[in-house]
């Protein structure tokens, strides 16, 4: 799956996100609504990891979906 497709499935697979995730909070994926760089930020800011390691995490989130 591709970011458009993640992006417009993101009510289904945000699901998958705050399995993922534990840390996100709903709110954090209302106003991430499938936007990789929201998701890529919210990663950093909560998990305290380097852009480079949330953009991997994002990533293979999205080849999973």
């Amino acid at each position: 799956m591709n970011w458009d497709q993640v992006k417009g499935n993101w009510k289904q697979i945000s699901g998958k996100a705050q399995q993922q995730w534990g840390k996100l909070t709903n709110d954090d994926l209302d106003v991430i609504e499938g936007k990789r760089e929201e998701l890529v930020g919210k990663i950093q800011e909560r998990y305290g990891i380097n852009k480079e390691e949330a953009e991997r995490e994002a990533d293979d989130f999205c080849n999973k979906c």
